[in-house]
């Protein structure tokens, strides 16, 4: 099979996103500026707007309050724990030396760091755990009971593809599901879910369509069946794995103007993507995919390319800082969330670009 996207025609060459770069530099609308000019009524923009708090559930719950700025509303909730899960795209130190990143956690280190950081309770952690189905027996058996878990569960063997989901255990509370579905498949699951046929109302599940011609009709498919959602994979080990710039960019567009919530994998612990030095891939972080959410959003298709390609975090995050808050809203409630294996680094660097506030790490 023939994938199409990561073809080098597919990526727009990386580079800064400063003044320096090719080309005229980005915009970011100013904290006072929207397309239509309009904003709720109520006290500033904000109105009578609350917080997003992941806990209540995800995206259904998301609110604006006046003490949060938009960089917060953009980062709160926003990373689940990946650490389970193989790497989507290599993590090296040097050319040819593997990062020790580069491998799954075992579970009792992942459960431990869940654990440490369910006490610390960092607002940019979604505290959502990214558990294999796999490794379903193996989270188990590490569980005595004196705390809830919350996972995001990955269909990853062929009963749970086939749809058949592991026993229900009190100790764990499954907040979404995962897996890979073709076009045709996922056809059928929409129009039974839609139809009530299928007994899976509330049930929160994001499909990854198999990347083949035609592969964006799944997010037509999913519009206006929430709470199914779609999930966007944007790394891998080869060259050809990797979606390029253009093809990020339309998926992130069709979710948008289809309402269809997403989830991101396969990224990197950074807010800034660069390229692979081995496979020549581009590497997106997560303020690319933020950012280039928002901007569709608000309408700027123009950006996307350039917000997707950009490497400079410290443009990236002043362009989050200069969002509006009504724009870092919406975009949450598409973008809901960005795995990554590392749960520490995406906070230090947040914290070093001044995107956390008040927020400590």
């Amino acid at each position: 099979m023939e994938l199409y996207g990561g073809r080098p025609e597919d990526t727009v060459p990386r580079r800064s996103c400063g003044a320096s770069a090719a080309g005229p530099p980005l915009r970011g609308r100013g904290a006072g500026e929207r397309p239509d000019g309009v904003w709720p009524s109520g006290t500033g923009a904000c109105g009578a707007y609350r917080a997003y708090d992941a806990a209540d559930g995800g995206y259904g719950a998301l609110a604006l309050t006046e003490e949060e700025t938009a960089a917060q509303i953009l980062l709160r909730g926003l990373v689940d724990d990946a650490g389970l899960c193989p790497p989507g795209a290599r993590h090296v130190r040097s050319a040819g030396s593997a990062s020790p990143d580069a491998r799954p956690l075992r579970m009792v280190q992942a459960v431990e760091r869940h654990r440490s950081d369910r006490i610390v309770g960092h607002p940019m952690l979604a505290h959502r755990l990214l558990c294999p189905a796999s490794r379903w027996p193996d989270l188990l058996r590490r569980l005595d009971g004196s705390w809830p878990v919350d996972v995001a569960l990955l269909l990853d063997t062929d009963a749970g593809r086939a749809g058949e989901l592991p026993e229900r255990d009190p100790r764990v509370r499954v907040a979404h599901y995962e897996t890979r579905a073709r076009p045709d498949d996922l056809r059928l699951v929409a129009e039974l879910f839609r139809s009530g046929d299928i007994g899976v109302a509330g049930r929160v599940v994001y499909f990854e369509p198999a990347r083949e011609p035609g592969w964006l009709d799944a997010v037509d498919i999913l519009s206006g069946a929430r709470p199914l959602g779609a999930k966007l994979r944007c790394g891998g080990p080869r060259f050809e794995l990797v979606p390029g710039v253009r093809e990020i960019g339309a998926f992130i567009t069709a979710c948008v103007e289809r309402d269809v919530p997403f989830v991101v994998t396969a990224g990197l612990h950074q807010a800034a993507g660069d390229t692979d030095p081995l496979t020549r891939a581009p590497r997106y972080g997560y303020l690319n995919l933020l950012l280039a959410t928002a901007a569709v959003v608000e309408g700027d298709h123009d950006d996307v390319a350039d917000l997707l390609s950009c490497t400079d975090a410290e443009q990236l995050a002043r362009l989050a800082q200069r969002l509006h808050p009504v724009t870092a809203l919406r975009t949450r409630e598409l973008l809901v969330g960005y795995a990554s294996r590392s749960t520490g680094d995406p906070l230090r660097e947040a914290a070093a670009l001044g995107l956390l506030g008040a927020w400590e790490v």
